[in-house]
């Protein structure tokens, strides 16, 4: 039995495995490994992280139907309808995680919300940890990722601060619309790592 989940580690990778295709099971087996190594690190309950990593693309492979829906119901901010799966499957899909798995742990529902947007001054060091542990498992091998598993070896708030500062230059370079939560953390880490 964990604390944060009514059933062992085993029941909840049985659980969630179900609901996602290998490809993502497996990505959220290596976040798990580097989340509970960076919780190990940075003073972290092991067992949180380790619960956040197993679930954060739990709704990943949802339906967009099943996104706005759960938007309506929950009476969620009606702007997250005019975004798509890459903000819904951290923002909306804790909310599935809690109806679904039972979890009701504030700090691990946060930091599967803040997973892919990050957050400003009130990100925890639990959400910090699933925001690195999500970009840097040893499955990713996009250019930079090893001076931004050495920057995070560091500090896990220069971590931060180099993914969201590359995150934005990214999405920028794209055209693309930002998030605003992703500005936010952007303007605040930018300051404070």
């Amino acid at each position: 039995m964990t604390k944060y989940f009514d059933g062992s580690i085993e029941e909840l990778e049985q659980r969630v495995a179900k609901k996602m295709s290998t490809y993502r099971y497996q990505h959220s087996l290596r976040v798990r490994d580097y989340a509970k190594q960076l919780a190990s690190e940075n003073n972290v309950d092991i067992e949180q992280a380790e619960v956040a990593a197993l679930v954060h693309d739990y709704a990943k492979e949802r339906t967009d139907e099943e996104f706005l829906a759960v938007i309506q119901d929950k009476h969620l901010d009606p702007d997250l309808a005019k975004w798509g799966n890459y903000i819904w499957h951290g923002v909306v899909g804790a909310e599935i995680i809690h109806d679904e798995l039972g979890i009701d742990d504030r700090d691990i529902l946060n930091a599967v919300r803040e997973h892919t947007t990050g957050a400003g001054s009130e990100m925890t060091l639990l959400s910090q940890v699933l925001f690195m542990a999500d970009y840097l498992e040893m499955g990713r091998t996009f250019p930079g990722v090893e001076t931004a598993r050495q920057v995070t070896e560091q500090s896990l708030a220069a971590g931060v601060r180099y993914q969201i500062v590359h995150t934005v230059l990214r999405l920028v370079q794209k055209e693309t619309v930002i998030y605003p939560k992703s500005i936010t953390t952007y303007n605040y880490w930018l300051q404070h790592a």
